[in-house]
């Protein structure tokens, strides 16, 4: 009987731990569409089991609003272009 018991238990925490990881996806939402030069960051992390597309996230600065992450749509054209730009950016040693 306990290890019936112990069984239910550990199948229990092994439930709610993997559904904590669906929780690793910050890209539920999609940022606006930003500026080059307020660009200060960019971050592509890959492909998780638990998100449906690789997650792109940029950090920019505003003199109003100061530091701000997004999350940005791969998809989109803005994007790829920003992608594009950022490596030639990073190549010059900026």
């Amino acid at each position: 009987m306990k290890l019936l018991t112990a069984a239910l238990l550990l199948l229990c925490i092994a439930m709610c731990l993997a559904s904590a990881e669906g929780v690793k996806c910050k890209c539920s939402r999609k940022g606006p569409k930003i500026r080059f030069s307020n660009v200060r960051k960019l971050e592509i992390k890959p492909r998780y089991p638990f998100c449906v597309e690789e997650m792109i996230i940029v950090t920019l600065w505003t003199r109003v609003r100061g530091e701000q992450q997004h999350c940005l749509n791969p998809k989109r054209q803005n994007t790829v272009r920003l992608l594009k730009w950022y490596r030639v950016w990073k190549e010059k040693g900026r």
